[in-house]
């Protein structure tokens, strides 16, 4: 009977609750709804005064203008490149890393980790200019390299901090259990903790991911003159003409651009809740 008194004083805020988990949702789903819709709608629908939230008449014509740019398939590759560089990179480095502040004592220890703290501070608009330089002076510009070592840098700290709480969560007992049976701290490394820290690294490589593949500013700033070493952001200026913007290509690429995103999400779903999962448990 009491149970049921708490039940039903209960309902009524779990309800609002869920109202407002599910208004929310409409929120942040209703951009990306009327980017999808517009890319299927014909120009005249997208250029009309009085836009409407659907489309009786939808047309491919903007997707058949993305993918007719010859250049597409280039920046859709160089944006794989980057953005795979990058996930299986900051994984491996972040990963040692995180093991590496954990597992071990050792001078600046504590220091170090306030500097990747600090260093998540910093925002990248900040550094873009000094950045540039540093590209020009050791020839990178124009290369897939100056857009990967930076966001390599940037995503770094972020990887370290997370993973610290996956690799503190493994028992030493497990460490000392092995080195007793004979394994090596190699071994031990990447057939025992890697594993076991595996949900973390697919967080945080998930937020690598779509910061690389969306990147904009960097890809902007550093690839100057050769655009067949440009990325998927770049080809939205191709349709983005201040005198005449062609909107149906713009929202049909951005929906291109986004199929990959979603769908990397979905493949790595189940790891990145438990992942996430055990990084606020730590």
């Amino acid at each position: 009977m009491v149970n049921l008194s708490r039940w039903r004083v209960r309902r009524p805020w779990r309800l609002a609750a869920e109202c407002s988990a599910l208004l929310i949702a409409v929120v942040v789903a209703f951009p990306l709804y009327w980017m999808v819709i517009s890319a299927f709608r014909p120009a005249g629908e997208i250029e009309s005064s009085e836009p409407r939230p659907w489309t009786l008449a939808p047309s491919l014509d903007s997707f058949r203008r993305v993918f007719g740019q010859q250049e597409f398939g280039r920046y859709f590759l160089n944006s794989v490149i980057v953005a795979g560089s990058v996930v299986i990179v900051s994984a491996l480095v972040a990963f040692l890393a995180a093991t590496a502040v954990t597992r071990f004592r050792f001078r600046f220890r504590t220091t170090l980790l306030i500097m990747f703290l600090v260093a998540q501070m910093v925002p990248v608009e900040a550094l873009t200019i000094p950045l540039f330089f540093l590209m020009r002076d050791f020839g990178q510009l124009n290369t897939l390299g100056s857009l990967i070592l930076p966001h390599i840098a940037f995503s770094l700290p972020f990887a370290i901090w997370m993973l610290r709480g996956f690799v503190k969560a493994v028992p030493e007992a497990l460490e000392e259990a092995a080195y007793i049976d004979g394994a090596s701290r190699a071994r031990f490394l990447w057939q025992v903790l890697f594993p076991l820290v595996f949900p973390g690294l697919v967080a945080t490589s998930v937020f690598s991911f779509i910061s690389a593949w969306n990147d904009f500013l960097f890809a902007r700033s550093f690839i100057v003159s050769d655009t067949s070493q440009s990325t998927l952001p770049m080809a939205l200026l191709v349709f983005f003409k201040p005198e005449d913007p062609d909107w149906g290509g713009v929202m049909a690429a951005s929906t291109v651009m986004t199929i990959p995103v979603l769908v990397f999400f979905v493949l790595v779903q189940r790891r990145l809740v438990s992942g996430l999962g055990g990084a606020v448990k730590d």
